[in-house]
């Protein structure tokens, strides 16, 4: 290698280092300074009694935001670990796949490749998932289990977890899956009350954490029916979790820089109490909702059926040069915005509105926004 090869190797790194975006993405969304330093926390041993007071600390927190008296277990991986060992551990006849979006649309693919008989139940991306037609489908007995997305981030829309849960109570042997990686902590998702028996969260979106860890609560009938299939792995065995969670550990290692960072994080949304945390997320949404309709723009998403956490903003007939306004955000505002996602990038953008957003916070990258459509589309907004 040459003396300039080996240069440029050695300082590549250290400059883009440099390069730091204030990110209004919709995941991973900005950290706190206060959580970045609670990962800094002194490494412990993942099997000493640090750790297991560390573990023990945080579950009544946990159980508190789950609405749920059963355990919450701890995953060192992404959300998307947790949802395909779901169907690995629940699985056993087939599952229905409710899809609207990229990330629900995925789990048909992934029930699939884990070989279970599985049924898409498709809808158009940013139509809800409507009760009536899971009754019609679970009436048939070939299913098991169920995937639900209960917010889409892909598309910004929420479906109606209450009335869908309603329908599963008619249907006791069905196992219900639920992904919250985009509502959780933004409103009220009461587990025990609603009868959720996997319902499962990433960190990356509204806990305002980094990406890495999944936290997951089941109920007993999802443990009993993991008993019985004798496939359902290791990483994310149900089985494990709880085996371990009783002697206050994880499976498998964990990663304890994301748990001290989930202590501080929980002691932050104690402090601002679960209802001023859930009435900021729709004030937020509010903000941002009324510069879209003051803009002459239109949400995706079915009316009616708008997430709280983000607003999925349609750009009919490619009003606004996304990749632009992008480019202009970066260059002059050191920010970077959301430009869609899946099939529908560049004709949606995306303005989250979760985590520790604030109103300053938010009304500051809206005039952002203003700045770059000025800028990209000659004052014609």
């Amino acid at each position: 290698m040459s003396e300039l090869s080996e240069l440029k190797f050695t300082q590549e790194p250290e400059s883009q280092a440099a390069v730091s975006f204030r990110l209004y993405i919709p995941g991973p969304v900005e950290v706190s300074e206060e959580t970045l330093k609670a990962m800094g926390t002194p490494m412990i041993g993942h099997r000493s009694p640090e750790f297991v007071e560390l573990y023990q600390s945080i579950q009544p927190d946990l159980q508190k935001l789950f609405y749920t008296q059963d355990p919450v277990y701890i995953s060192t991986s992404s959300a998307w670990g947790l949802m395909e060992g779901a169907l690995r551990n629940v699985v056993k006849e087939g599952v229905l796949n409710c899809m609207s979006g990229a990330f629900s649309d995925k789990w048909f693919d992934v029930s699939k490749r884990c070989g279970k008989k599985a049924k898409a139940l498709q809808y158009d991306w940013g139509t809800a998932i409507k009760p009536e037609d899971i009754r019609r489908e679970l009436e048939t007995g070939e299913f098991d289990a169920i995937t639900l997305i209960h917010n889409e981030t892909s598309t910004g829309t929420m479906n109606p977890l209450e009335e869908i849960m309603q329908v599963l109570r008619d249907f006791p042997d069905v196992i219900s899956i639920i992904d919250t990686v985009s509502s959780f902590t933004v409103l009220p998702i009461e587990k025990d009350r609603l009868g959720i028996d996997v319902i499962l969260t990433g960190s990356q979106k509204a806990l305002a954490l980094p990406p890495g860890m999944a936290l997951l609560s089941v109920s007993q009938k999802a443990l009993d029916r993991a008993a019985q299939l004798p496939d359902r792995g290791y990483y994310f065995d149900f089985h494990e979790f709880q085996k371990n969670h009783e002697k206050g550990m994880t499976p498998s290692t964990p990663t304890i820089s994301h748990i001290y960072a989930l202590k501080q994080q929980l002691a932050t949304i104690n402090a601002e109490g679960l209802e001023n945390r859930y009435k900021r997320h729709r004030e937020l949404n509010t903000i941002v909702r009324n510069w879209v309709k003051e803009r002459g723009l239109s949400l995706f998403p079915e009316t009616g059926y708008e997430a709280v956490s983000l607003c999925c903003v349609s750009n009919e007939n490619g009003k606004l040069d996304i990749p632009a306004m992008n480019k202009y955000l970066r260059e002059n505002c050191n920010a970077q915005m959301d430009q869609g996602y899946g099939k529908i990038k560049g004709k949606t953008f995306r303005i989250n509105n979760m985590g520790n957003e604030t109103e300053a916070t938010i009304r500051e990258y809206l005039d952002m926004l203003d700045k770059a459509i000025e800028a990209t589309q000659g004052g014609d907004s």
